[in-house]
Order: C-alpha cells, then structure tokens, then sequence
C-alpha cells in the first residue's frame, strides 16, 4: 500500500502542478474552457490525493497524520478542498490561479520530508489524533484560502484587463465577505483544535497547557484572527486593512507549522 502511496502522491503532485499551469493559461488566453479543464484537474487531483492518503493510512496500520510529510500533505490536501469549494461555489476559477501555487509550495514541501513510517511515541496512540490533527488541517486549509483572497483583493485595482476582472474576479466589497466568512471558518476549527489539544495533552502529560512552543504559537495566531473577526464585528473593519491583517495572521500560521518545529523544538518536535 505504501508504494501505492508514493505513486499515487507523484500523480498527485503533477496534476497540481497541472492545474495551476491552466489556471496561468485561463488568465493569459481568457478562455472559460480552459479554466474549467483545470478545475476538473484540480478535482481530479484531489480525489487522488484522497486515495493516497488512504493507502498511506492503511499501510501505516494508522491514522497518516503523525509527522512532518503526513501532515504537510494533509495540509495541501485541505487548501485544495477548500479553495476548490470556493471556486465552484462563487464561480471564481480565478482564485485558482493564486490558490493552485500555494497548494503546490506545500505538497512541495511535503516531498522534501521523510516518507519513513515509524512507530508512534506512547503520547500519540490516542483516539485524540484524528480530531485534533483533522481541525488543524482545514482549519489551515481556511486561513490558506483567505490570504489567497486578501491577497487577490490587494492586488484587484492594479490588475490590466479590467473587463475580463470585472467578469471573472468579485468586486472588493464580495471578496472581502468570502475572505471574512474564510477566516470565520478557520478560526472555528482552530477552537476545536486547540481544544482537542488541550484534552489530549491532560490525558498524555497530566496538563492542559504547558506553554510548549506550538502551543503558544497556536494561542497567538488564534488571538491574531480573534481580533480580526473582533474588530470587523464590533467595529465595522474591513477593506485594505482587514486584508492586511488576514496576511499577516497566515504568516503566523506558517511559522506555527514550519518556523516553530524547525526553530523552537518542543513536545511538538515530532509533528
């Protein structure tokens, strides 16, 4: 199974990198028939990736979440689930443009990391796993999808094309709603993750919080999107500044995922 795994991740990785061609394609040749070829790919893809992930999980005998490459495919899993619902579901095949590179940088990643499957650590043999780890990723995969949106909003005035923008990329004031309703999805499934956390870590260590660096990491990029969603609600923020803010809290989650485990070892060391 697990060299069914490393096929299926190779097609995988290529369709990606496919996909995010014709999104190019789409906005260079302006042709909707293009943008939906690389649509069905990006599907197509990401049907693969769920086969792999299931070999993987069988041919570990385990849940395939429990270290750098497991997690970091999961990872580009989720922000190919998620940016591909908000293409369909918003007509937005733009956003593909900007997502399908993400998508790839991270399953990049996760071919840089070791395949080996190794015994788990008495710390991760906990029901625990699968909810703490699985909110973690969508919760990735949201964030994920609103930097590419906030992004997309930054840029939106300065694009050439504005008949073929106009058609194919929301106003200003719409993508600032998805990127909201992104982030607000986000952070729920980051609750649940911190959460879920919190228990396992009583069970396994005999404490809630123990100020672990991914820990505090994971408390500061929740208070940046607290404060996101804070200020938006009770004060009306939004636009160019709610944009901004958006970045910024995903730069927070890229350094709880790579910056902490590569520069603040802890009890986390291993995922």
């Amino acid at each position: 199974m697990l060299q069914i795994e490393n096929t299926l991740f190779t097609v995988v990785m290529l369709a990606y990198f496919a996909a995010m061609i014709l999104y190019f394609a789409f906005i260079a040749v302006k042709k909707d028939g293009v943008a939906r070829i690389a649509v069905g790919l990006q599907a197509a893809g990401l049907l693969l990736h769920t086969a792999a992930l299931i070999c993987r999980g069988i041919g570990a005998g385990r849940l395939p979440l429990t270290n750098q490459y497991e997690f970091a495919t999961s990872f580009a899993w989720g922000l190919c689930l998620v940016s591909l619902i908000f293409i369909v579901r918003f007509k937005f095949p733009v956003l593909g443009a900007f997502a399908a590179p993400v998508t790839f940088l991270v399953i990049g990643y996760a071919a840089m990391q070791s395949k080996e499957v190794r015994q788990l650590m008495p710390a991760l043999r906990s029901n625990w796993l699968g909810f703490h780890v699985s909110t973690a990723i969508i919760a990735y995969g949201a964030f994920g999808v609103s930097f590419v949106l906030s992004f997309i909003f930054l840029l939106r005035d300065r694009m050439k094309g504005r008949g073929f923008l106009d058609e194919h990329i929301p106003g200003r004031e719409v993508l600032d709603v998805i990127s909201y309703r992104s982030v607000s999805l986000g952070l729920l499934f980051l609750t649940f993750t911190i959460v879920t956390g919190a228990i396992w870590a009583e069970r396994a260590w005999g404490s809630y919080w123990s100020w672990d660096p991914k820990e505090t990491w994971s408390l500061v990029t929740w208070l940046v999107y607290a404060v996101y969603l804070h200020l938006r609600l009770r004060r009306g923020w939004q636009g160019r500044a709610a944009a901004i803010f958006a970045v910024v809290g995903f730069i927070c989650v890229i350094f709880t995922y790579i910056g902490v485990n590569t520069f603040l070892p802890g009890v986390h060391s291993y995922a």
